[in-house]
């Protein structure tokens, strides 16, 4: 039950994303919620894939590397649906941070209730 309303929550950030961010467009709660699931396929198969290959990169950049990696699966997860669109992939940049640290907060307030 707690995985369905991480998902509901990502989806709802996702929602809010165009509001703080002009570069990224949701069309709908449906688009974002199928957002939502495809960034976190992505994020489970993809990105740990793409971690282990940049590795001496990562280390050499203090681990900062990773922040162009959620990047990227935020890019990619717009290129691959037609209602969720970021405008560049520095965009995505951004927008992956921001998606990352309002999620993060909403995800602790509402699921340490919910324990």
């Amino acid at each position: 039950m707690k995985w369905l309303l991480g998902w509901a929550i990502n989806a709802g950030v996702l929602l809010l994303m165009p509001y703080i961010l002009p570069a990224v467009q949701v069309r709908d709660f449906g688009s974002a919620l199928i957002a939502a699931l495809v960034l976190g396929l992505l994020n489970a198969i993809v990105r740990p894939i793409l971690v282990v290959l940049t590795l001496p990169v990562t280390m050499l950049t203090l681990g900062l590397f990773i922040v162009v990696i959620n990047g990227l699966m935020f890019w990619l997860a717009s290129r691959l649906l037609d209602g969720f669109q970021v405008a560049s992939f520095g965009w995505a940049i951004i927008a992956a941070l921001l998606f990352s640290l309002i999620s993060w907060v909403v995800s602790t307030v509402v699921l340490r209730r919910d324990a």
